[in-house]
């Protein structure tokens, strides 16, 4: 900290406790430096609080222990179950590689810079999301509660996908693998093969009958799957173990849960590669169709898979940055975690798309086995003349190009009868053209695969153990966006906080798991955070640029990292990312409308999916969570504009002053304490009294809509202060 300011030393008592007001009243006239002069106070020595034996209150901010520690954080968290089961379906239906360019340029475009500005505010600021948008202004206060309110909506059904990995987990340890074969009911008579199976696959029955057990409707209750009740719990309990303390207790973990989907997507990859048929498939993925790409669809779902990839506006990012130290490069963070998360997305697809030219490679051999024993039925019978066969087809052993060429034959010669026949073409690309995404892929398309592996049951072990800690990753930001804030402002017991947190969602989250429950996993994952999270990232974007003060948010990185950010992020942050982010939004509400609100419901009799629409009380449901997820925007807003709370009461804290440290303590002050804080003229700010290592630095006083609240009012302030050392934060 450079000293500017006149250093005045004074003895006084070890423990000398007053309120700020009292402080501030004991002017010494004879120190004319104090009249431009803000409080800090120095401790080079000490980052935590001095806590007297027996006060009850808690050290300063926790920090990661190492910088890889919150690195693996940010990367559990941003790299979740989408990168796996979303992009490659978004790649394959948009052009295959040809979709990477608009994914790379909207990364550059929204994705990095609005990363970079999470992390940025977090670290300057040290707060979770209420108190970051509180700080800057308290009229924007809502935005931090809005994300606290997505964060819950998207925990409640993410956690009971945790589960449902955690089903298969647990029964994966036997071979065969329990979906492996369709299941034979056995009566008086005789014994067949369940007819809901033999009509869809022994993949999809496992899923929809003997996983889920699923209803036939959004209305058809049917009463809570006790299975996946257990799994449930199991999976808060796993999320409640690992967040009580916060960091120190999930940031231990995220050595694992962070490093171990990455050995297992390497060995599914190396695995992959050496199966027929994967070649195909990556071969098929990477063909790039140019054509498609210039479709403004393809663009609206690359931004919205950026913007949903990097976890922006759940107020995790914010939460992990708050943590860190104030001289940080947070710009090499966000350019890292954002490449670490593409790089992961593609290595996934990689993955996916060997296994599933694997797959459409077994299904196209049982195709061309099939057909051609109809071709033989067909010439026995005298339908077809053995002249049109080549004489080199052995139909014994024939392979899929000599199908094919049989296949053209006759297609040619029999134009006119050739459907009739029913015979099939056996397209490898046909199999691969089939997008399957979600669940959908995760828990049918990939375990019928992992079913023809060797080795099957450790695959599948791998697999879904995978999926567990690429959902913990992301459970435990989304946690910590709800939890950080809540602590940071209403000066709750963390543990406390977090064990209530789970027991409240485990409960709500009981709807999940009833027979009905995947058809609310689906509602939920398509209304109660698309468009909520991008007002609220677009209120982020303003309340940096227009009301912080674009200028004053560079000269604070500048402060921060040492150097000057590129003048890149200036314009982005200014002018395009808002932009990109409005017509987004349009563009969301637009598909939103065109699209007719409903989910795919699956019916036992025919064994296969049907588009049902939401009965009234699902469109109430629908809307009400967007309304409920953006609500406390506008509510936040009209309180502090009209002055409903008054934001002085309680504002700032009493301070002892004990070996140059702050001991916080809360307490009402009478009269105007916010002098400081709201910039007044130097000969309206008495100064204080001065304890040991205590300075005062000649720089104006910042400017703020009003005094933070609650005990950490002083840290506010002096988070502000430009030139402060890491040590005094």
């Amino acid at each position: 900290m450079p000293k500017n300011s006149k250093v005045v030393k004074r003895e006084l008592d070890d423990d000398v406790i007053e309120s700020v007001k009292d402080l501030l009243s004991n002017e010494d006239s004879s120190d004319d430096a104090f009249k431009k002069s803000e409080l800090m106070v120095d401790d080079q020595e000490e980052k935590d609080t001095d806590v007297e034996e027996g006060s009850d209150v808690e050290d300063e901010r926790p920090a990661w222990n190492s910088k890889l520690q919150y690195i693996l954080a940010q990367v559990g968290f941003s790299v979740g179950l989408g990168n796996v089961w979303r992009f490659p379906y978004l790649c394959q239906k948009n052009g295959g590689g040809a979709y990477l360019v608009p994914y790379l340029v909207l990364l550059l475009i929204i994705g990095i810079p609005l990363f970079f500005l999470e992390l940025a505010v977090g670290q300057r600021i040290r707060r979770g999301s209420i108190g970051v948008w509180n700080y800057i202004s308290p009229k924007l206060g809502g935005i931090g509660f809005a994300s606290c309110v997505v964060c819950f909506f998207v925990a409640l059904y993410y956690n009971v996908i945790i589960g449902w990995s955690l089903f298969y987990f647990s029964q994966s340890f036997q071979h065969p693998l329990p979906w492996d074969q369709c299941p034979l009911v056995k009566n008086t008579s005789h014994t067949f093969v369940e007819p809901e199976c033999e009509k869809s696959s022994a993949t999809t029955y496992y899923w929809y009958r003997e996983a889920l057990n699923i209803s036939s409707s959004l209305s058809e209750s049917g009463g809570l799957n006790w299975k996946m009740t257990i799994c449930l719990l199991a999976a808060w309990v796993m999320v409640c173990l690992a967040m009580i303390k916060g960091i120190q207790s999930s940031g231990k973990i995220m050595y694992f849960s962070s490093l171990f989907p990455y050995v297992v997507l390497l060995c599914f990859l190396i695995r992959g590669l050496l199966l027929n048929g994967s070649v195909d498939g990556i071969r098929h993925m990477f063909t790039p169709k140019l054509e498609i790409m210039l479709e403004p669809k393809v663009w609206r779902e690359a931004a919205t898979q950026v913007f949903f990839a990097l976890g922006l506006g759940f107020g995790g990012v914010i939460a992990f940055s708050s943590y860190n130290k104030r001289d940080n490069n947070c710009h090499f963070d966000a350019v890292l975690v954002s490449f670490i998360n593409f790089f992961t997305s593609v290595l996934a697809t990689l993955v996916v798309f060997a296994v599933l030219g694997f797959k459409a490679n077994i299904i196209n051999e049982k195709c061309v086995i099939q057909n051609s024993e109809k071709i033989l039925k067909l010439l026995k019978v005298g339908n077809l003349s053995q002249d049109m066969i080549p004489h080199h087809i052995n139909f014994s052993s024939i392979t899929a190009e000599d199908y094919n060429l049989v296949y053209d034959i006759i297609q040619k010669v029999k134009e006119e009868e050739f459907d009739a026949l029913g015979l099939k073409s056996c397209q490898i690309e046909d199999e691969l053209n089939k997008a399957v995404q979600g669940t959908g892929l995760a828990f049918i398309a990939f375990t019928e695969a992992m079913t023809h592996f060797p080795a099957s049951p450790f695959w599948s072990v791998m697999f879904f153990l995978m999926l567990v800690n690429l959902g913990l990753g992301s459970m435990f930001g989304t946690i910590e966006g709800i939890i950080t804030p809540i602590v940071d402002t209403f000066k709750v017991r963390k543990e406390i906080l977090t064990v209530i947190c789970c027991l409240v969602a485990f409960f709500i989250g009981l709807i999940f798991v009833q027979r009905s429950g995947n058809y609310f996993v689906t509602m939920f994952d398509d209304y109660s955070a698309t468009l909520p999270l991008l007002i609220v990232v677009i209120l982020e974007n303003i309340a940096v640029t227009r009301i912080y003060g674009i200028d004053k948010f560079m000269e604070d990185l500048k402060d921060m990292l040492g150097f000057s950010p590129s003048q890149y992020y200036y314009y982005m942050w200014k002018y395009v990312s808002p932009l990109v982010l409005l017509c987004l939004l349009v563009a969301s509400i637009v598909q939103m409308g065109l699209s007719p609100p409903g989910y795919n419901a699956w019916i036992e009799d025919s064994a296969t999916e049907e588009f049902h629409s939401y009965p009234t009380w699902g469109m109430i449901v629908c809307i009400s969570l967007m309304v409920l997820a953006i609500l406390p925007v506008p509510i936040v807003f009209v309180v502090h504009r009209c002055n409903l709370i008054d934001d002085s009461s309680g504002s700032l804290a009493s301070v002892s002053y004990k070996r140059g440290r702050i001991i916080k303590e809360p307490i009402n002050l009478e009269g105007d304490n916010t002098s400081l804080i709201h910039g007044k003229s130097p000969s309206e700010v008495p100064s204080p009294n001065f304890g040991k290592n205590i300075y005062r630095k000649q720089t104006g006083s910042p400017a703020l809509d009003t005094a933070p609240n609650g005990r950490y009012g002083i840290g506010y302030l002096m988070a502000d202060m430009p030139d402060m050392p890491e040590s005094d934060l």
